[in-house]
């Protein structure tokens, strides 16, 4: 799943059509059917940009568009005489550039601001200003005993990190993910916190857990270990000798 760093990127490629009064088709039917091509073809792109996971695009006239990737998600920009070929869920298309949408699960319409769009995402990692008192103060908010790296998936306390950024960040932060919340001192949460949104930015492509169950740790050669996490049982990676506290998983 496309996490908060590549959504920002994608919203700064869409920019170019910032602006510009668009051409909008459906050739999926699935898509089609959600009607979102006809009330938005004609209308001019005001402003794209990304919260959490989420893109939100809005249109003259205070219509907004959600698109949330999922999975299989993905946003391309070309040349707008470039046929885009198969059927695409959504294509903007301006004057020399068009924006083209593939496998795009969730389209939704709405009107008003777009902070009303997705009003119970908590702080945006990718901010700038990061907002960690926020999302400190959320996450103290919930029950203690629930796991940070369990917690810091939660979209609702901080939006923005998926499932391998949460085990780069918590390797780099040498924190285990199965510690629990309370066992964190403020400081400890601001410094999950602050790594992550670091290691987003810079991109890194080297993973150092994430998916590498069973091979050597590239720092100190142990054995990475990974297990399901959480009510929704995403996989979490880890080292052993890096992570302090790692104990708690089989505890």
């Amino acid at each position: 799943m496309p996490e908060g760093d590549s959504i920002h990127r994608t919203a700064e490629r869409l920019r170019v059509l910032e602006g510009e009064v668009l051409s909008v088709e459906s050739p999926n039917p699935r898509a089609a059917a959600l009607g979102v091509a006809p009330r938005l073809d004609g209308r001019r792109l005001e402003r794209v940009e990304a919260v959490g996971k989420n893109l939100l695009l809005s249109f003259e006239g205070g219509v907004v568009l959600r698109s949330h990737l999922r999975m299989k998600g993905r946003w391309q920009v070309r040349s707008a005489d470039t046929e885009p070929g198969g059927r695409p869920w959504l294509v903007l298309r301006g004057r020399t550039r068009q924006a083209v949408l593939w496998h795009g699960p969730v389209l939704e319409l709405h009107r008003g601001r777009p902070a009303s769009v997705v009003p119970r995402l908590g702080p945006d990692i990718m901010a700038d200003p990061i907002d960690l008192e926020t999302m400190v103060a959320r996450l103290r908010a919930v029950e203690q005993s629930r796991e940070i790296g369990e917690a810091i998936l939660d979209q609702r306390l901080v939006a923005g990190i998926g499932n391998m950024w949460r085990s780069e960040a918590l390797f780099l932060a040498r924190s285990s993910p199965w510690r629990s919340v309370g066992e964190l001192s403020d400081g400890a949460l601001r410094h999950v916190l602050q790594t992550a949104a670091a290691a987003m930015r810079e991109g890194r492509r080297d993973r150092f857990v994430y998916r590498r169950s069973g091979l050597p740790c590239r720092q100190c050669n142990t054995r990475i270990e990974s297990s399901r996490q959480g009510d929704a049982a995403r996989t979490a990676y880890w080292c052993p000798a890096c992570q302090a506290g790692t104990e708690l998983a089989t505890a």
